[in-house]
C-alpha cells in the first residue's frame, strides 16, 4: 500500500531544517552542512544546473582593425574587442589591454591566443612568435615560434594554449614579433584572438 507524506519542512532533532520547500523552491541542508552523494550513487541532472561547475571567470577578446608593428621588435597586441567578459571589465580593451584576475579567483586556467602575422607587400616571413606574459614576464608563461628560413611565408598564424596558476591580481597580456626577410615590418590581422577560462577543480 503507497503512502504520501505532505510536510512543508523536515527537521533534525535540534530543530534545523533538513528539507524546506517554499514558493516553488526546495531547500536542501542549511549554511554549514556538508551533503554527501555516498558511493555507488548517481546524481542525475535532467533540468538546469546553476551555480556550480562553471568555468568563470573567463573573456575572449579579438582585435577590430590592423595593427601595425616593426620587424624584429616584441609588440603588445591590442585586443581591443571584447566578445565576453563574465566579470564585467576583467579584461582592459582600451588602455593596457590585458587580463587581471579578480579577487578571489585565483586558480588555474586554460590561457588561448591565435595571432594572424602578415609582412608588408614586398616581404615574406623568416619567422613569427606568440607570448604570453604573466605579470610582464614570458618566463612564468611560454611563447611559440615558428621558423620558415627555408621556405619564407607571407601570412602566418600562430597559436598558444597553455594551463598556467594565477591568483588575485596577476594579469595575462600578449606579445608577438616578427622576422621579415627585409626587415619591413608587418601587421596583426583583425582575426587574431586572446581569451582565457578558470579550470572546475
Amino acid at each position: 500500500m503507497a503512502s504520501i507524506l505532505k510536510v512543508d519542512t523536515i527537521q533534525d532533532q535540534s530543530g534545523n531544517n533538513i528539507i524546506n520547500e517554499s514558493a516553488d523552491t526546495i531547500t536542501i541542508g542549511a549554511s554549514g552542512d556538508t551533503i554527501t552523494i555516498p558511493s555507488g550513487a548517481t546524481l542525475s541532472n535532467l533540468g538546469t544546473a546553476t551555480g556550480f561547475g562553471v568555468n568563470t571567470p573567463a573573456f575572449l577578446a579579438r582585435n577590430s582593425a590592423l595593427q601595425a608593428i616593426s620587424d624584429d621588435t616584441m609588440t603588445k597586441v591590442q585586443f581591443n574587442s571584447v566578445v565576453y567578459d563574465t566579470e564585467s571589465g576583467a579584461y582592459d580593451n582600451v588602455t593596457n589591454y590585458r587580463f587581471t584576475v579578480p579577487s578571489g579567483q585565483g586558480g588555474k586556467y586554460a590561457v588561448y591566443s591565435t595571432v594572424s602575422l602578415n609582412s608588408e607587400v614586398n616581404s615574406n616571413l623568416d619567422g613569427v612568435l606568440i607570448q604570453v606574459r604573466k605579470n610582464n614576464t614570458g618566463l612564468d608563461v611560454g611563447n611559440n615560434e615558428l621558423n620558415f628560413l627555408s621556405n619564407p611565408v607571407r601570412l602566418a598564424p600562430v597559436s598558444f594554449f597553455s594551463a598556467i596558476e594565477l591568483s588575485a591580481g596577476d594579469y595575462l597580456e600578449v606579445y608577438c614579433r616578427i622576422e621579415a626577410t627585409d626587415a619591413t615590418g608587418g601587421v596583426i590581422l583583425a582575426s587574431s584572438n586572446f581569451g582565457a577560462y578558470k579550470l572546475i577543480e
